[in-house]
């Protein structure tokens, strides 16, 4: 930044708060009658008399949320027509972060939205999305305690700082309360898993006018059962063999080309790779190079499918268990100042698997593991040059070295994680008024400790090693002390810490044209501590990497201010501007503009202009690393043209998706963001109230790994050669070894190159009826349209890219929420209704245009791999539930309802191209539509307040 744009920015921030020191013009008394109450609506600091702002903002109040039907925040906000492409879900097994949940307005990712906690910043998860982008955990705020939500669709970098280039969700909870209530729930899914079970009880005393002071506490607990995917394989979305769809048979165990016939099955078997040919010629299909190790399983059964493995541990939704305890306390102070604090504790106990399937053995030989050690890294370590079964050992009958093929059996299935993820909050805010300020001030601290325990992971030398010397028996009934040796538990413990302070002096300086000119200045402090190291058995190789990891810090101080005026009648002006120093990069400067104007009654045009930015953090400037696929490719040495029956070339070298290791970069910049708004409010009759607004949103600067961006060149890192199975040209395999061995992964370090752009419009239309003795009706209806969607150029919107961003969760250009709710008397009942449009399976992003591709070019995906995919597989079709709650007031005190959601039980789209589950086979988008996968769900509870 030159020093010129430095100057500038200093002085937009000074003169803004200069005008803080001038003395203030007298005020005319206050108006006779009823004081109009004023509120801060999320998007501005100055208090407002309507709530109707120049940004749009969407407000979810506590009756809304309690009608919605839903049990927690994270499927609340889930629904939301503003949250898109990016969209973080609990059902979302392939991410590093599964079990929480984040938000991802308009699309740009769950990075690019700041939540909020009554207005203060929060700790985020521990670990970010992808590894790289920090969000704050939705899945752990208590539902109950929640007054309201307001979704700012607009961007706030010049109020807010970081991260809010599409907006801001500002979870407010509950101020006060008085009186005691409780709160039951119980519910199950129609077809199996995801039983869950509610309750909260919460108590207040103290008045405010009266005592001067409030305090309350209200505690939480949820259960929710896992939803397996064998408790969903009834339905072709969910089903593994794909051959009435014209696809591959994926079923574990089946032996199928994809998999050279030779697959671990029901029962461990060996298999002779010479077959007794001088020539050393592999014949899969000749029975006398097969000894299956239990009459359970033979070569014909075997041939025929017959022993094929039942995925019985792989999660649609995972099982957990919510704790939460909100205690809070108001006291009113001398000269109108109010002290308020809240000290909070939110526990996640989740299990999760990112795509657990079992683990089999390693046939030929084990290329070991990759570490990631102060900046080094290593292949190969702990790796098994050959894994096949000695001539000497008992279980093998052929006097040669054989195969194993097989389950490992006692052990956890892969990739196994108990994740208990504790939230600790304390917050103090105070505000009063002193020489004609409204001051409002906080300090505050979070903190996010997770505790993952891990198992399911194998230490192979010491499995060949037992194996071997005969300790370990491959049918199963192993002793404990055996299988703590090969597969190892053990635990890890992350942490993410966020302290702040704030401080807001807001007045009117003087009369302005038509109305006072209002300013707001302040001042806001944070650091962040994230401690999230990678656990010790990975560090040093013995298994497989477990997890991304991030070590680092980040010291925040701002400085803003924000003007209102209304220089003539019905015109509202906004400027506002923010300078933040951070001291991993340096200086950042918003700007930011706004206008509301109404020239008559029933009529409005409002817009925004902002300018944001997203400060690099932890996992991009600090000590990091991940391991990660995104595509599928060829090696470019060992299988050039793809082809698996091409004479020389290596079988396993077809169509893999290589290890890239991400790495930081400590020179990174900010990624800078401008945005404006123009909408339209209107309320052409008593009742009815409509809001339109076009956004436009470019990124520039923006962060990503080298690996995703057009024109990396790989370097890729390779393992020794060692014998595998080449192809001879007629079909028929040899074992050989290569002239190089198979890659073991290439670095990919953080760059600032990418830009993106979208852009959209958004209604919110509601109508209120009286309808006399009938009761009363009301209807909204939120709404998003894309336009576009792009990242350098090459167009996304309505297609299922961009896969480097957040999985390939899709692109659709429409999302909708229709709520209807009718009340009359005692009974109120509600019905909401949310819509995702369709959207092509291709990624543009990969330079993939051709259908008969799609599914394997992104993320692997082998549904159709050497196949030509069918035409109904080439776009996700749009996905429509509808939810149902029904409330009825027994008396004053006793409420009972009831919900159903997904009432039509309708059954996701396919969609072979996004990876959230792709472990699992399961071909539905757990980001979009895992109302569908979880099927009709019940629910019946009661509310007793006393």
């Amino acid at each position: 930044m030159s020093f010129k744009m430095k100057s500038m920015s200093l002085a937009v921030v000074s003169a803004l708060t200069a005008l803080s020191m001038a003395p203030a013009m007298a005020q005319d008394a206050a108006a006779n009658g009823q004081q109009v109450q004023r509120v801060v609506v999320t998007g501005s600091l100055i208090s407002r008399t309507d709530t109707e702002t120049p940004s749009p903002v969407q407000v979810l109040t506590a009756a809304d949320i309690q009608k919605s039907g839903k049990t927690s925040i994270a499927e609340l906000l889930n629904d939301l027509a503003a949250n898109g492409q990016g969209t973080l879900g609990t059902g979302f097994a392939g991410a590093f972060a599964n079990g929480a949940s984040g938000v991802s307005l308009r699309g740009l990712t769950v990075g690019a939205t700041l939540v909020l906690i009554d207005g203060h910043r929060m700790a985020p998860y521990p670990l970010g999305d992808d590894l790289q982008r920090s969000f704050v955990d939705v899945s752990s705020i208590p539902f109950d305690a929640v007054e309201s939500i307001e979704v700012l669709k607009s961007g706030a970098s010049s109020l807010y700082g970081s991260d809010a280039i599409a907006g801001v969700v500002n979870i407010k909870l509950k101020r006060n309360f008085n009186g005691t209530r409780f709160n039951a729930e119980t519910g199950n899914s129609q077809h199996g898993g995801g039983k869950t079970n509610k309750a909260s009880l919460t108590t207040g005393f103290g008045n405010l006018d009266a005592d001067g002071y409030n305090a309350w506490v209200s505690a939480e607990w949820r259960r929710q059962d896992a939803i397996k995917v064998s408790q969903r394989d009834q339905f072709d979305w969910d089903n593994r063999d794909w051959r009435a769809r014209g696809g591959n048979n994926l079923t574990l165990g089946v032996p199928t080309s994809l998999n050279s016939n030779l697959t671990a099955a029901s029962v461990p078997f060996l298999y002779n790779p010479a077959g007794n040919n001088p020539a050393g010629v592999a014949n899969v299909d000749n029975p006398a190079n097969y000894q299956f190790l239990s009459s359970a399983c033979n070569f014909a059964l075997y041939r025929a499918g017959g022993c094929a493995v039942k995925d019985t541990q792989s999660n649609i939704q995972p099982a957990t268990e919510n704790v939460n305890v909100v205690a809070g306390f108001t006291k009113l102070l001398p000269d109108n100042w109010e002290l308020g604090v809240k000290a909070s504790l939110f526990q996640r106990n989740s299990i999760n698997n990112r795509n657990a399937s079992p683990q089999a053995f390693s046939p030929t030989t084990f290329g070991g593991n990759t570490t990631l050690v102060n900046g080094v890294l290593t292949a190969g370590v702990n790796a098994v040059p050959s894994t096949l079964i000695p001539a000497s050992n008992k279980i093998n009958p052929f006097g040669v070295p054989a195969r194993l093929y097989g389950f490992i059996p006692d052990v956890a299935p892969t990739n196994t994680v108990n994740n208990t993820a504790r939230t600790t909050r304390i917050a103090a805010d105070l505000k009063g008024s002193a020489y004609g300020w409204d001051i409002n001030g906080g300090v505050g601290t979070s903190e996010v400790k997770s505790t993952l325990d891990y198992s399911g992971y194998i230490y192979r030398q010491a499995l060949y090693s037992a194996i071997n010397n005969g300790s370990f028996n491959v049918l199963g009934g192993n002793s404990p002390d055996v299988i703590a040796a090969i597969s190892p538990t053990f635990t890890n413990k992350l942490s993410s810490k966020l302290s702040y302070a704030d401080v807001v002096a807001s007045r009117e300086l003087m009369q302005l044209g038509a109305g006072p000119l209002a300013l707001a200045t302040g001042l806001h402090w944070h650091k962040r501590e994230q401690n999230s190291p990678p656990p010790a058995l990975t560090v040093n190789g013995t298994v497989a990497s477990t997890i991304a990891f991030t070590m680092g810090d980040e010291t925040n101080t701002a400085a803003f201010a924000e003007l209102q005026a209304t220089p003539v009648k019905d015109l509202e002006l906004h400027l506002s501007s923010r300078l933040d120093h951070y001291d991993t990069y340096g200086r950042s400067f918003t700007p930011a503009s706004s206008f509301k104007w109404t020239p008559m009654k029933e009529l409005g045009f409002r817009g925004t202009f902002a300018a944001g930015f997203r400060a690099p953090g932890p996992a991009e400037v600090g000590t990091a690393g991940k391991f990660f696929t995104f595509n599928a490719i060829n090696d470019p040495v060992l299988c050039a043209d793809g082809n698996k029956k091409t004479a020389g070339n290596v079988v396993g070298a077809c169509g893999i998706s290589p290890t890239y290791v991400q790495t930081t970069n400590k020179n990174l910049s900010p990624e800078k963001s401008k945005s404006f708004t123009l909408g339209v409010i209107a309320e052409p009759v008593k009742g009815l109230n409509a809001t339109l607004d076009y956004y436009n949103i470019e990124i520039t600067n923006q962060i990503v790994t080298a690996a995703e961006f057009p024109g990396f060149v790989a370097n890729w890192v390779r393992l020794p050669a060692t014998p595998v199975d080449i192809a001879n040209g007629d079909g028929t395999t040899h074992v050989g070894t290569p002239a190089v061995g198979a890659i073991a992964y290439a670095p990919s370090a953080f760059i600032n190159a990418a830009r993106t752009k979208t852009s959209g419009i958004e209604a919110d239309i509601g109508y209120r009826w009286n309808l006399g003795n009938m009761g009363k009706f009301k209807a909204n209806l939120s709404a998003t349209h894309m336009f576009g969607y792009s990242i350098d150029g090459v167009q996304l919107a309505g297609t299922q890219g961009p896969s480097g961003v957040s999985g390939a969760t899709g692109n659709p250009k429409d999302r909708a929420q229709l709520t209807l709710n009718w009340s009359r008397g005692p009974l109120d009942v509600t019905t909401t209704t949310n819509y995702t449009s369709s959207f092509s399976t291709i990624d543009p992003s990969l330079g993939v245009n051709d259908c008969s591709k799609t599914a394997f070019a992104v993320g692997g995906r082998t549904y159709f791999q050497g196949l030509t995919q069918p035409s109904q597989y080439c776009r996700v079709a749009s996905f429509t539930a509808t939810n149902l709650s029904v409330q009825y007031h027994v008396s004053d005190n006793l409420t009972l309802r009831g919900s159903i959601l997904n009432l039509f039980d309708k059954q996701p789209p396919f969609d072979v191209a996004t990876y959230g589950n792709s472990g699992a086979q399961t071909s539905y988008n757990a980001s979009l539509h895992q109302a569908g996968a979880i099927g009709r769900f019940f629910s019946v509870g009661l509310n007793y307040a006393f």
